[in-house]
């Protein structure tokens, strides 16, 4: 006897997938963000304009209340900051040479949570998500399909995907559909 299985289709552009229990692939709410460059020398005046002393090893992260600095590169990092907030200006007036540019209106945050968020994320990251090799805190530049990210982990089931905001529809529709796959 031959068995039939029935499988529902989704349209492809739809939002809000029921179902999905072991993933959840939600909007961050909006931040200020500051792409930071600075030379070696210049760390200190800025950790004090700041609040948090930033990293400088790669991968790493620092965090003081809603305010965190990620290691983008040996001489950049990205500021987010959850609050309303001075930052460009406070860093305006450190009298060391840097570059602060406010990318807020760039950038967009996307949230990946639940047991299944590596694997979600790894459906077009090829980076190494696990604990051992990307810990509670990292973050990194790199891909997500075809497009360029931050990714930070912000515990050991919740990532944050920074990207351009030209290309968010794009990852975050990516990101549903890897996290169907993942629910399966």
């Amino acid at each position: 006897m031959v068995e039939v299985s029935q499988v529902k289709r989704l349209h492809p552009l739809q939002v809000g997938h029921a179902g999905i229990l072991s993933v959840s692939v939600t909007l961050a709410g909006n931040a200020t963000r500051i792409s930071l460059r600075a030379r070696e020398d210049a760390v200190p005046a800025l950790s004090k304009a700041l609040g948090l002393t930033l990293p400088t090893r790669p991968k790493t992260t620092a965090s003081k209340g809603d305010r965190s600095a990620l290691w983008i590169g040996p001489d950049e990092w990205l500021i987010i900051d959850n609050a309303e907030s001075s930052l460009i200006a406070d860093l305006g007036k450190v009298k060391v040479l840097h570059s602060a540019v406010d990318i807020s209106h760039r950038n967009v945050g996307i949230l990946v949570s639940g047991k299944g968020a590596a694997a979600v994320i790894n459906g077009g990251c090829p980076q190494d998500l696990s604990l051992a090799a990307f810990p509670v805190g990292a973050a990194s530049r790199t891909v997500l399909g075809k497009i360029e990210i931050v990714l930070w982990r912000l515990s050991e089931n919740e990532f944050r995907v920074e990207c351009w905001r030209s290309f968010s529809a794009y990852a975050y529709g990516f990101l549903q559909e890897s996290a169907r796959d993942v629910a399966v």
